[in-house]
C-alpha cells in the first residue's frame, strides 16, 4: 500500500508511516494562495513556507530580513489554499535564537494565526532549549542542519558543510539530539550525499535533503528555483523542470505587442 497516496491529510504520523515503508517524501517551497492551491493539488506531501521568501518574493539576498508578521502573512496565504498538505513554517532569523520564551511566542503566533501544521528552526544543540519550550507546547517542530542559510554571516560562503569529519560528527550528534528531543523530521541542506545517508539511517525520523543526496527520506527544492523563475541561481543540487521566466516573460511580451497594435481586446473580449 502506497501511504502517500491513501491519506486524506498529510500529518506528522504519515512521514513517519513513509520513512518505515520506504515511500520518499515530497517536499517543495510556497508563499501564496494561488501557488499552494496548484501544489496540494498535483499531491506535494509538505509545503515549507520557508524564509527563501525573503529572496524570492521580496528581493533580498539573505533570509535575514524577512519578519515574524511577513512569515505569518505568506503562511495563512498557503494555509487557505491547502487541504491535504501538511504546511510548515520556518520561524525567520531573531525570533528563536538564545531566548526560548521569545521562541516560544513566537511558534505560538505562526500556529494561532495561520493554522499551519509545524514550524521548522536552524540549528542543532545550540537552540536546544527553544526546541523544548515550543514541543512543550504541543506545537510540531522540524529542524534543519547543514547549511543554515540564517547563519550566512557566520559561515561566510554557501559551499557544501560538514567535509571534514569533526563537523561531520557534530551534525550526525545533533540530528540525534534533534529526534531525541521531540522533532518530527529533519531538513538537511547542502552537505556530501554519504552524510545525508548516514544520518538518515542513525534517526527514525524523516530527513529531507535539498542537495544531500538520494539517500535520505524525501527531497525539497524551492519553487521559483525548480520552475525556472528565478535564473541566477544555479547549484548541482537544483533540477530545473521548467522555464517558467521565459514563458511567462514571452507571454507579457505578447500583451504589449498586441495592446499595442490593438490586436486586444477584440470584438469577442468587450462588452
Amino acid at each position: 500500500m502506497s501511504v502517500h497516496k491513501d491519506v486524506r491529510k498529510v500529518t506528522t504520523h504519515v512521514l513517519q508511516e513513509m520513512k518505515f515503508r520506504g515511500q520518499k517524501i515530497a517536499m517543495l517551497t510556497g508563499y501564496d494562495f494561488s501557488m499552494a492551491r496548484i501544489l496540494d493539488g498535483a499531491g506535494i506531501d509538505i509545503i515549507l513556507v520557508g524564509d527563501s521568501a525573503s529572496n524570492v518574493m521580496a528581493g533580498y539576498e539573505t533570509t535575514l530580513p524577512i519578519t515574524l508578521d511577513q512569515m505569518i502573512y505568506h503562511a495563512a496565504s498557503v494555509v487557505r489554499a491547502v487541504s491535504r498538505a501538511l504546511v510548515v513554517v520556518d520561524l525567520p532569523f531573531g525570533t528563536y535564537q538564545g531566548n526560548s520564551k521569545v521562541a516560544l511566542e513566537s511558534a505560538i503566533r505562526i500556529m494561532k494565526e495561520t493554522g499551519a501544521g509545524a514550524v521548522k528552526m536552524e540549528g542543532g544543540s545550540e537552540i536546544r532549549e527553544s526546541v523544548v519550550r515550543i514541543l512543550s507546547a504541543g506545537i510540531p517542530v522540524m529542524g534543519h542542519l547543514g547549511l543554515m542559510p540564517q547563519s550566512i554571516h557566520k559561515f561566510g560562503t554557501y559551499v557544501v558543510r560538514a567535509k571534514d569529519e569533526a563537523e561531520a560528527i557534530k551534525l550526525v550528534e545533533d540530528a540525534k539530539l534533534l529526534e531525541e528531543l521531540g522533532c518530527f523530521g529533519i531538513v538537511l541542506e547542502k552537505i556530501p550525499a554519504d552524510l545525508g545517508g548516514r544520518v538518515a539511517a542513525a534517526v527514525k525520523i524523516p530527513i529531507i535533503g535539498i542537495g544531500a543526496g538520494g539517500q535520505v527520506d524525501g527531497q525539497v527544492l524551492v519553487l521559483h528555483d525548480m520552475l525556472g523563475i528565478t535564473q541566477e541561481f544555479s547549484p548541482r543540487f537544483l533540477r530545473r523542470y521548467h522555464d517558467l521566466f521565459s514563458e511567462i516573460k514571452g507571454a507579457v511580451e505578447h500583451y504589449i505587442s498586441d495592446v499595442r497594435t490593438k490586436d486586444f481586446p477584440n470584438e469577442k473580449e468587450q462588452y
